[in-house]
C-alpha cells in the first residue's frame, strides 16, 4: 500500500507567495526523486473548534493561514529512499535554515501514514 507524509503548518498571509514558491521548488525536487504526488492546500473552510481544529493544532495567530499538505510514495521503504536523496540535494540547503523559512517550523505538524483505503 502507498505511504503518505502529511503536514499542517501556519503561514503568515503576507508570506503566502514566498511559501508557494518554496512549495513548488520542493515539490519538483520530491517528484524528481520519485514521489508519486506532492500536494499543498491552503485553508478555505476551516473554523476554530471547541476542543480541536486545524487552527488550534498549529496555534494559528492573527494574520496567518493554515496549510495542509501531503506527499505520496509507493511504500514506507520508498519514502525513506526518496527522503534520503531529497535531504542530500544541494538545492534545498538554503531553504532549510529556519530563519529563512516563510513559516514557523516550530508549529509545523508532520508524520508518516500507512494508507488503509485507496479507491
Amino acid at each position: 500500500m502507498r505511504y503518505v507524509d502529511g503536514f499542517i503548518l501556519p503561514v503568515p498571509t503576507k508570506k503566502v507567495g514566498a511559501y508557494r514558491r518554496l512549495a513548488r521548488k520542493c515539490g519538483r525536487i520530491w517528484k524528481e526523486y520519485g514521489a508519486l504526488d506532492y500536494v499543498e492546500c491552503v485553508a478555505d473552510d476551516v473554523k476554530p473548534g471547541t476542543l480541536t481544529s486545524f487552527p488550534q493544532s498549529v496555534k494559528l495567530k492573527p494574520g496567518e493561514v493554515v496549510w495542509f499538505s501531503w506527499i505520496v510514495y509507493k511504500s514506507r521503504k520508498h519514502r525513506d529512499q526518496v527522503n534520503a536523496k531529497v535531504m542530500k540535494d544541494p538545492r534545498l540547503a538554503a531553504t532549510m535554515d529556519p530563519k529563512a523559512m516563510p513559516f514557523d517550523s516550530n508549529r509545523m505538524i508532520y508524520g508518516g501514514f500507512r494508507t488503509m483505503v485507496d479507491l
